[in-house]
């Protein structure tokens, strides 16, 4: 299996022994529509698995979601003592990426690894950094073929002339996840069809075509079906059964449904204890951000949704345009100032007033550096508790810290209602409006005593606020400069695409050593050109 560790919270620290009295989380289960207490199956330890991209084209902004809400249910739940796996797998073997490989003429390994980077990428910007695991299907192929075999064994799945199906009928249980009956069920259609016993009936391998990449098999020479790459990977990292599968709600059906019925029918027990899958994004009133699933044959990109046709300055083209805009914190922050069951209504507007609300938060953390100057430390320098046990405090008759408090326990119910993300969002600005009532009723200057009781109760009170929004994985180092002043950063973009025009007519001149000049001085001022069969686009290096 491949490991890639990211977390970067002390880990003797973070997995903390339960405290006799365990916090009352509550998780929505999709199968069960209901509510439930949090149990794991072996306390502390918990395990996560998550639905990751294809990677067959650069990220939009829309696969940014369930990172983003699975790393800070993680960052909760490691917070509230538990010691957590998270593991997000990567799709390398697909019918869109053999596509892409056809269309420019290289490796489907090749476009696999460079898609890869670019999540990864896009994944740190916005401060995703608690996964374990970044599991590929292409690593896993005898696993996979072992699931089918047993699978084949327990008389679950039939193989038809070097295609295996999965036989719906013969699992019960079928259809529980998404309330939906066998007879409702529509599977693959083309030549496939012919070949099932139902049309449910999904393919956990399919046969070779040619030209197409494939393995050796008992069945003969063919690649895995989508459904049957995920069990098999959550099985060798997790186990018969694991506590919480996350993803998309375009995902409940047919894959989580279909995950769910191979994986229980081979392990004689249940997959999952909690399903939880989060809201979509949507682009207005246009529908799903990124057109259909990636599963339905659309390639609209996120942007394109959103608006039709919007200009690179204003966030078309990758993920990392979007990025160098807005910055991934206030990307982040967007993600998460909604519920992770409700839609997120994606668009430039949203992003800006994120932008707004983020500045009342930059501001506030200017504002109490100066103050506490004489101590040498700032916001971004406090060292506040890892756990929640640790952060519990007393605050006695002090009145800013009993409202610190109250805020600190308004927080802590509505992460455990369900990670209410939003609602704890909410919490965080009451807490910046306590404290500048408090620095003006004070009257608190730069630079003021750092050992009177105002400034020894602002800091401790500004140190429970840094550990609340820890938990959240916002404001965790300083506000970078990429970004700036939006009419900047436009003549910014306008000034590098007017050279990449300039080293485009240059090079059909056939004056390579002008085009060579251009892209060497923009890599000294940090410009990083990246040619592409679809034309140039930048980034900062």
């Amino acid at each position: 299996m491949t490991k890639i560790s990211m977390s970067t919270a002390p880990a003797a620290k973070a997995t903390a022994a339960m405290t006799a009295t365990k916090p009352e989380i509550r998780v929505y289960n999709t199968l069960s529509k209901i509510k439930e207490p949090f149990a794991p199956l072996h306390p502390p330890k918990v395990g996560i698995y998550l639905c990751g991209p294809t990677v067959y084209a650069e990220s939009h902004i829309g696969h940014m979601v369930g990172p983003v809400i699975f790393d800070t249910v993680k960052r909760y739940l490691r917070y509230s003592g538990y010691d957590v796996t998270l593991v997000v797998n990567i799709t390398d073997v697909d019918d869109k990426l053999i596509g892409k490989s056809r269309e420019r003429g290289i490796p489907m390994s090749q476009i696999a690894t460079e898609m890869t980077a670019d999540y990864l990428s896009n994944l740190k910007e916005l401060g995703v950094n608690q996964i374990d695991h970044l599991p590929r299907a292409t690593d896993h192929m005898n696993q996979i073929i072992a699931f089918i075999q047993t699978l084949e064994e327990k008389d679950h799945a039939y193989a038809v002339d070097g295609d295996v199906f999965f036989d719906v009928v013969k699992d019960p249980n079928y259809g529980q996840l998404s309330n939906r009956s066998v007879e409702d069920q529509q599977g693959e259609g083309g030549g496939a069809a012919a070949k099932k016993r139902s049309p449910g009936d999904f393919a956990l391998w399919k046969s070779a075509k040619d030209g197409e990449i494939a393995w050796d098999s008992p069945w003969g020479k063919g690649r895995p079906g989508w459904h049957i790459e995920c069990s098999a990977m959550s099985h060798e990292i997790l186990g018969d059964t694991f506590d919480i599968h996350g993803g998309g709600l375009d995902l409940m059906f047919p894959h989580h449904e279909n995950e769910r019925a191979q994986s229980s029918c081979c392990h004689g027990a249940p997959m999952v204890k909690y399903w939880m899958h989060n809201g979509l994004m949507r682009a207005g009133e246009k529908g799903k951000v990124g057109g259909k699933s990636d599963r339905e044959g659309s390639t609209e990109s996120v942007e394109e949704a959103a608006s039709g046709k919007i200009s690179r300055s204003k966030g078309a083209g990758g993920l990392s345009d979007l990025i160098r805009k807005h910055t991934g914190e206030r990307i982040r922050f967007f993600l998460l100032r909604t519920h992770y069951r409700s839609t997120i209504v994606y668009g430039e507007d949203g992003l800006a007033e994120a932008g707004t609300s983020l500045e009342t938060f930059y501001r506030f953390f200017d504002r109490f550096s100066e103050i506490v100057s004489k101590t040498g430390t700032s916001f971004y320098e406090l060292e506040p508790a890892i756990s929640r046990e640790a952060g519990d405090f007393d605050p006695a008759d002090d009145e800013l810290l009993t409202q610190i408090h109250s805020i600190r326990q308004k927080f802590l119910a509505a992460m455990d209602d369900d990670f209410n993300t939003g609602a704890a969002i909410s919490q965080l600005f009451d807490s910046i409006k306590v404290l500048n009532r408090f620095i003006d009723s004070a009257s608190l200057a730069p630079g003021a005593d750092p050992k009177s009781e105002q400034v020894v109760s602002l800091i401790k009170a500004v140190t429970v606020i840094r550990e609340l929004s820890a938990v959240l994985g916002l404001f965790q180092k300083p506000v970078p400069s990429v970004g700036g002043n939006e009419a900047d950063t436009e003549l910014l973009d306008k000034t590098v695409h007017l050279l990449i025009e300039l080293r485009k007519e240059a090079r059909a001149n056939k004056d390579y050593a002008m085009g060579d000049a251009i892209r060497d001085r923009l890599g000294e001022i940090g410009v990083a050109l990246l040619d592409k069969k679809e034309g140039t686009s930048w980034e900062r290096s």
